[in-house]
């Protein structure tokens, strides 16, 4: 009975496990062979060894990605993350109306970045836009945002701020709505206030929902692309300012260098793999599970 069992289970689950097989695992270890070739996608890939990876490491462009990239989850991350905590808390409390607050903070998120990008890059226009109609109103004169190198970076962190905390807000949500209140209720009798309770309480008791927060946010800040991509678009900033995907995209499909392109994924791989261990790692210091 056991056996007859397993097999079933095992027939319905082959189609799918050799999909896996042959569409994740097996182009992830072709590209893997790619990433010691040279090839410009017509004809046979040539093997030339670690030479991809030697030119990688003596290549200017690659820190100056690699130091963008890093800037831009410097900038995004923490801002993103105490922002959404923030709006969870608000939309947590218990009043009227408050299921349309929530509907309108997820819209963001499942707007295209095609669109949202489009927007931002009109709002962020230096003659233009609404985003300098403002700081001129306030404060004086606004930057050309998306023409000077220096102000790329802090415009793709506000936009992506914009969009994604939304989604983080839900997470970090979920996670306040499965703390338990008889906490809240004990702390009270024994006097606490507001500020105890969110120290004493909530983070901690949070602390898992951060974690997962933290490891999603970082693996998907390493690989921005669209964002910075579209609105850089036909701007004299479009090459200045290099990412790590867009390295890719650029030498994959513009230079046609689809083995040096195949190694800068697999370095930018295992740089996530590396941070994702780390902050496993971490985890157990600050992470707290009841």
């Amino acid at each position: 009975m056991y056996r007859s069992k397993k097999k079933i289970i095992i027939t319905f689950l082959l189609p799918s496990l050799l999909g896996l097989l042959v569409f994740k695992v097996g182009a992830m270890l072709y590209s893997l062979y790619i990433s010691f070739t040279e090839w410009n996608l017509f004809g046979d890939p040539e093997f030339v060894g670690l030479q991809n990876y030697i030119e990688i490491f003596h290549d200017d462009r690659f820190y100056e990605a690699l130091k963008n990239t890093i800037l831009f989850i410097v900038g995004y991350l923490p801002i993103v993350v105490v922002l959404s905590l923030g709006i969870a808390i608000l939309l947590n409390s218990k009043v009227k109306g408050v299921n349309v607050f929530r509907g309108l903070f997820f819209l963001p998120v499942i707007t295209s970045w095609v669109a949202v990008s489009m927007i931002w890059k009109g709002l962020l226009n230096p003659e233009f836009g609404v985003i300098n109609s403002i700081i001129e109103a306030l404060a004086g004169t606004g930057p050309a945002w998306l023409q000077n190198p220096s102000f790329v970076i802090p415009a793709v962190i506000m936009v992506s701020v914009w969009k994604d905390v939304g989604f983080l807000s839900i997470i970090f949500l979920g996670g306040l709505q499965g703390i338990s209140q008889e906490y809240y209720e004990a702390s009270r009798i024994d006097g606490a206030n507001k500020w105890h309770q969110f120290k004493s309480i909530t983070l901690p008791l949070l602390s898992p929902t951060t974690f997962y927060a933290l490891i999603i946010t970082i693996i998907n800040s390493f690989q921005v692309f669209d964002q910075i991509w579209i609105m850089t678009s036909g701007e004299p900033t479009a090459d200045l300012v290099p990412v790590m995907v867009t390295e890719i995209y650029k030498n994959s499909f513009q230079y046609q260098k689809m083995g040096y392109a195949t190694a800068l994924s697999w370095i930018l791989f295992l740089i996530i793999i590396a941070v994702t261990i780390f902050q496993n790692v971490m985890q157990k210091k600050w992470v707290y599970y009841e």
